[in-house]
């Protein structure tokens, strides 16, 4: 499978989303990335469900939301009915990860979990079956523009072993200091889906720098 590019919209220009939106519609973009932070969770607020539905209403390419919220089943239902492509929410956050990531897939939406940087990808083998998605952190989570954290490499190839030993189709997400520089190394530790903001938005050419993400072919996992 050709691997997925999904814009951060938190790296976006928020004083026009109307014209980021018709930029991200007119693009190479699989998925617009959406981070919903509470302040809580991560040191940062963000954007609630009715910005969010007002982006749904703007964006012609499926939504891709990511819940660092604490709690996230108290308002995973709201998040449901925006009816986006994934809904991914941590493993950190909540004591009860199998039922959500079942009740999310039995409303017909994909599952995802994310897991931050020091959390260990062994800690995913018993929800590992059931998931469309996991969203792994290549930076600590709260803001953009971050550093990768280059261990993550060695994290996606452990993950994307165990998927490939199980025979699964679980897509691994990464998010988080994403750019051209290390692209294609993640795509060949195993990566399926790249989570692409200040790299995108803060281009000279986004649309370009999309098409460059794009263009990156890789015909062989380095597990």
């Amino acid at each position: 499978m050709k691997h997925l590019l999904a814009p951060s919209i938190l790296a976006a220009d928020y004083s026009d989303l109307a014209s980021e939106f018709a930029m991200l519609n007119a693009s190479p973009a699989d998925w617009v990335h959406i981070d919903v932070m509470d302040g809580v969770f991560v040191p940062n607020i963000s954007f609630g469900q009715m910005i969010v539905q007002q982006m749904q209403s703007l964006s012609q390419r499926p939504l891709d939301i990511h819940l660092m919220i604490v709690e996230p089943e108290k308002h995973i239902e709201s998040f449901i009915a925006l009816k986006p492509e994934v809904l991914s929410f941590h493993l950190e956050a909540t004591h009860h990860p199998h039922r959500l990531m079942h009740h999310i897939k039995n409303k017909g939406v994909k599952a995802g979990i994310a897991i931050n940087p020091h959390t260990s990808v062994d800690l995913l083998d018993d929800v590992l079956e059931g998931l469309d998605l996991v969203c792994m952190m290549s930076v600590n989570p709260g803001f953009g523009g971050q550093k990768f954290i280059y261990r993550t490499l060695d994290k996606v190839r452990k993950l994307k072993a165990k998927i490939i030993e199980r025979n699964l189709d679980t897509l691994i997400e990464i998010d988080g200091g994403v750019g051209l520089q290390n692209a294609e190394a993640l795509l060949k530790a195993g990566a399926d889906v790249l989570v692409a903001g200040s790299s995108v938005f803060r281009s000279e050419d986004p649309v370009l720098t999309m098409e460059r993400f794009k263009s990156i072919e890789i015909n062989n996992f380095d597990l």
